[in-house]
């Protein structure tokens, strides 16, 4: 996986045009464009569920697949397991021979699995960008955007470090866990993990 802040708004020229305004309450109106490579089908649809972002992903109707098995997530909890290294392969073969059998490729893409490498572009505000933040940073958060979370706020951090300074999961942006009962107990830990250096 890739995460790169491809351009962001500076902040001045917002703060030179409403003085005295808090940066944070300046986020709404700033943008930031993210380019993301090498995640899976699954993560990206988890993405879209953020619908105040903007999202330009990778067709899979143009992409000749070959050598599938090397363009696949594979996550942690099956590395190197022989079932999944099978379907892959079976899917594969299978997508190829419906391909040489004249079937489009916009209709043997409907075998390929949820693992399948996409790349896009997301493009998100301040505001949105820190409640997704609070949300996908939390542990509870599935793995593989947990760690697209956490490459996009080293990102904005290299870029705007005053600014998302705090940014974070929610437990550490509100000081507390908005998860109720179903917190995951590691408050402590995501702290450490996550707050900046001042």
């Amino acid at each position: 996986m890739r995460v790169r802040l491809l351009s962001y708004t500076p902040l001045e020229p917002l703060m030179e045009a409403l003085p005295g305004t808090r940066p944070r309450d300046l986020l709404p109106h700033m943008g930031y464009v993210f380019a993301v490579e090498g995640v899976s089908r699954a993560c990206s649809h988890q993405l879209v569920r953020h619908r105040v972002a903007s999202f330009s992903q990778q067709s899979q109707r143009y992409i000749t697949v070959k050598r599938l098995g090397e363009r696949v997530v594979e996550p942690p909890s099956m590395a190197g397991r022989r079932e999944f290294l099978d379907v892959v392969k079976a899917v594969q073969e299978a997508y190829e021979s419906l391909i040489a059998s004249g079937v489009s490729k916009e209709d043997a893409r409907f075998l390929l699995p949820n693992a399948t490498e996409t790349s896009l572009l997301m493009t998100m505000d301040g505001g949105s960008l820190l409640h997704f933040l609070g949300l996908r940073l939390c542990y509870r958060a599935q793995w593989e955007i947990r760690a697209l979370a956490k490459e996009a706020l080293r990102e904005l951090r290299k870029a705007q470090p005053t600014l998302f300074r705090e940014a974070g999961p929610y437990c550490l942006q509100l000081g507390y866990c908005p998860e109720g009962r179903f917190n995951c107990g590691r408050m402590k830990e995501a702290w450490e993990e996550y707050r900046a250096e001042p």
